[in-house]
């Protein structure tokens, strides 16, 4: 996930966040927190927002430190939120940033929340987050050694070299004579001066980690590995690092993991799968979901790409593909059971039970799995639209009227999802007899977005009708 500008969002989305600035202006502060929350849990990658975020929890508090007495109490009631996030880290880092960010909306100082951030953030691929956590974090423990000189090189990386050497002058006074520190500053000012890609582009965040890293080789690994789409060659060059590292570093789960996903790019999913197993069955990663489900997607990949390989022409292609979609649902439905029965509470698994069940037309343990993934904050709106739909599917539609209306009210955003849900709901209510009725939730996407679905055609029908 990259992170984003204002330019890379949605409408709607600059419109809410435009909605928090000048509340926040306004110094009308818990309003502005609600909205720049809101944007954030669609776009964790807008990193203005995020900046908007911590000036609202800051402005909160008073722009100063949490008193001793309030930041106990504050701990007492975010500790569930916190072990609540932590335990979310691992499947899914951006639940994990949302929580965390609810502890910051109360104590905007509190270490084990801007923990969490960075943790979340780095999994995300979002270095400017990370970042305005490790300024915190460096800023609540200055005596952290290594935390500082983290925040420092992650600040090179990312081009903020004044910020960077701010906190390198401050180690300095910090930790005089200490030779991990010297070192570091005697590298930060040989990368100012190399000039090699040109750090007058840095300011503006877009050099090159190259530039700022003292060991160019490992630079040139890092820049590719973190590449969304690698070409071949690279691929085929970290394939081949990898495996000669393997041999000295058997238990780098790591690395054992980076290698599994670059056989799935190169469609080598035996060996892909075999690295997965042998992480699985030597147990080096313990109790992570995470790896069940990579081992699943993979398996699902090597599916797909079998229905690639057939001939299209061949007179029963149809019918093998439609027998692999039948196998691939099949596997995708009991490999999820089994991770729904090995991690019970972990209801986004829930949810995805779900929506296999509906889609294997299972309805009524599709409806059951979605009660129960209603309950999860980031799950809930989807959860409530497919138990409408599954009320939908039993003719139950007074039923499924009522929750796509439960669901439309919990929206405060006029985004993609409130207007299916109304839209869905608009269907509903015309095949209950509804006609007026129906109209009337069309005619609020009409005035938005003629071009959604079949509105428009739907709209205009029933005006030249009368």
């Amino acid at each position: 996930m990259a992170e984003k500008s204002i330019a890379d969002i949605s409408r709607d989305l600059r419109l809410l966040f435009q909605k928090g600035s000048d509340a926040l202006a306004r110094e009308n502060t818990d309003y502005a927190l609600d909205l720049f929350n809101q944007v954030l849990a669609k776009e964790p990658g807008f990193f203005d927002c995020r900046k908007a975020l911590r000036a609202a929890q800051a402005k909160k508090s008073g722009g100063a430190s949490t008193g001793f007495f309030k930041r106990v109490l504050n701990n007492a009631g975010s500790s569930p939120q916190l072990a609540k996030a932590q335990l979310a880290l691992r499947r899914d880092p951006a639940e994990a940033l949302t929580i965390a960010e609810q502890v910051l909306n109360s104590d905007p100082n509190s270490s084990p929340a801007h923990r969490i951030v960075l943790e979340a953030a780095q999994k995300m691929e979002l270095p400017r987050t990370a970042i305005l956590s490790m300024e915190m974090l460096c800023k609540n423990s200055p005596k952290d050694k290594t935390l500082v000189l983290e925040t420092v090189e992650a600040l090179i990386q990312n081009g903020e070299l004044a910020r960077a050497e701010s906190i390198m002058v401050e180690a300095e006074r910090n930790f005089p004579n200490d030779p991990d520190v010297v070192q570091a500053h005697k590298n930060f000012s040989a990368s100012k001066t190399l000039g090699e890609g040109g750090y007058e582009t840095l300011g503006g965040g877009q050099g090159s980690f190259r530039d700022a890293l003292r060991n160019k080789t490992e630079a040139v690994s890092l820049e590719q590995e973190k590449r969304v789409q690698k070409n071949e060659d690279v691929t085929e060059r970290l394939i081949a690092e990898y495996e000669m590292r393997l041999p000295n570093e058997p238990n780098n789960v790591k690395l054992l993991r980076s290698l599994a996903e670059l056989y799935t790019q190169k469609k080598q999913f035996a060996k892909s799968l075999e690295v997965y197993e042998r992480i699985k069955t030597s147990d080096l990663a313990g109790s992570d979901p995470s790896l069940d489900r990579a081992i699943a997607d993979t398996r699902v990949k090597k599916m797909e790409h079998a229905a690639g390989e057939l001939n299209p022409f061949a007179p029963e292609h149809a019918e093998q593909i439609a027998k692999i979609q039948a196998d691939k649902l099949t596997f995708q439905l009991a490999e999820c059971q089994k991770r729904v029965e090995k991690f019970p509470t972990d209801l986004a698994m829930r949810f995805e039970l779900g929506v296999l069940y509906f889609q294997a037309g299972k309805i009524g343990e599709a409806i059951q799995e979605f009660q129960k993934a209603q309950n999860s904050p980031h799950k809930r709106i989807a959860a409530m639209s497919y138990l409408a739909q599954c009320f939908a599917k039993r003719k139950m539609f007074d039923l499924a009227a009522k929750t796509f209306q439960n669901a439309i009210k919990e929206k405060t955003l006029f985004d993609e999802e409130k207007k299916d849900l109304i839209y869905n709901l608009g269907c509903v209510l015309e095949t209950m007899g509804k006609k007026d009725e129906a109209l009337e939730q069309l005619k609020q996407i009409y005035e938005v977005d003629i071009g959604y679905k079949d509105v428009a055609a739907k709209v205009d029908a029933y005006y030249a009708g009368q």
